[in-house]
Order: C-alpha cells, then sequence, then structure tokens
C-alpha cells in the first residue's frame, strides 16, 4: 500500500513494446523516434491502468534490450520520469528498471545525470541500486533504506550514523525524484520493496 492505495505492478518488456511499435530491429533501441514510440506505448499501458483508484509501478524490463543509445534512452528514461515526476503528472506512475546490463546503464546514467533524475534499478541477483548522481549522506541513506526495506528516519539515522535533519534531507530528495515513497504512518520504502507486495 502506498498513501493508503494499492500498487499496481506493471511489467514492461522493452523489447516487446518495440516490436508493437515500430518496424526496426526490437532487440537494437537506437534513434529517437523508436525511443519516442515505445515511450508512447509505455504512456497507453499507464493509462489504461488508471481506471482504478490505484499507484502503478512500472517495471522497463531490459532483458533482451542488445543496445541502447543515447538519444533512445533520452526518450524513454528520462521522459517518462519527467512527466510523471511533477504536480501536472497524468496518472500516478512511478518507474523502476530491470535486468539492466552494464552496456545500458552508460547511456541511462548519462540521460539521469543531465536531466537530474534518479532510477531504481533491481538486478538479475534481486541487488538494488540506485542510479543518477548521489552525495555521500544520500547514498548512505539510500544503502540504509534498501537494506532495511522499511524504516523510520530515526531508524536510518541510528543505521548510517548520520543526523536526523541530513536523513530526513536525504529521504526529501528521494521523494521529489519519486524512488521512495512514504506510507501513512510516516515510516519510508525504496520503490524496490514494492515488488514484494
Amino acid at each position: 500500500m502506498l498513501h493508503g492505495r494499492r500498487v499496481a505492478p506493471l511489467p514492461i518488456d522493452l523489447s516487446h513494446a518495440a516490436r508493437r511499435s515500430v518496424t526496426s530491429l526490437f532487440s537494437n533501441l537506437v534513434t529517437r523516434p523508436t525511443g519516442r514510440a515505445i515511450r508512447t506505448g509505455v504512456e497507453s499501458q499507464i493509462a489504461e491502468m488508471e481506471s482504478e483508484p490505484q499507484v502503478t509501478l512500472s517495471i522497463l524490463d531490459f532483458s533482451q534490450v542488445r543496445v541502447l543509445d543515447y538519444s533512445c534512452a533520452d526518450e524513454i528514461v528520462a521522459k517518462l520520469l519527467l512527466r510523471y515526476l511533477g504536480d501536472e503528472r497524468p496518472a500516478e506512475a512511478f518507474f523502476l528498471v530491470r535486468n539492466v546490463q552494464e552496456h545500458h546503464i552508460e547511456a541511462i546514467e548519462a540521460v539521469l545525470e543531465r536531466h537530474e533524475l534518479l532510477l531504481v534499478a533491481v538486478h538479475d541477483d534481486g541487488g538494488v541500486e540506485l542510479l543518477g548522481i548521489l552525495d555521500d549522506a544520500q547514498r548512505a541513506v539510500w544503502n540504509a533504506l534498501v537494506g532495511r526495506g522499511h524504516a523510520t528516519r530515526a531508524e536510518l539515522a541510528a543505521d548510517t550514523g548520520l543526523a536526523r535533519e541530513t536523513v530526513t534531507a536525504a529521504l526529501a530528495h528521494f521523494y521529489l525524484k519519486r524512488v521512495a515513497a512514504v506510507h501513512v504512518d510516516g515510516s519510508v520504502s525504496p520503490l524496490s520493496a514494492f515488488l514484494q507486495e
């Protein structure tokens, strides 16, 4: 539950989305028009989910993607995150990526840094990584939060040895970038924790 609403996972196989959206070789996500077509398809799937009072957790799956260039990453990853980041977002949707490989991360990190965005990545082994630019305190709070899965500010301050104000500032940054969520009781979870619900 997130803010008292049910979280509905929406798995999106990007290679399948590419097959439906474009005629080019679907395991190679290159060029801006390809990325735009895939992003439009993802947005349509999210819009279909919004008929129920729920929060959508969109899981972008890169397992079948062989090549991802910067322009496609910008269209798919950055523009999706930016569209659902602000107060005028069309739906209550969060995003994470799954099965990203080293050759995907370079393009994804570049667009995240350019737009000052953060993105949760869940790896094959179940490990969770936060992509984007973080300072040392934010990294420590993130690691402690992922380790617990569900935590209070006091627990995170105790785990990291950081001042509570520093923990609160890091969490506020995570909320703003939509990589963590606050529960009704004030405790916090990383987006990855909702995959186990």
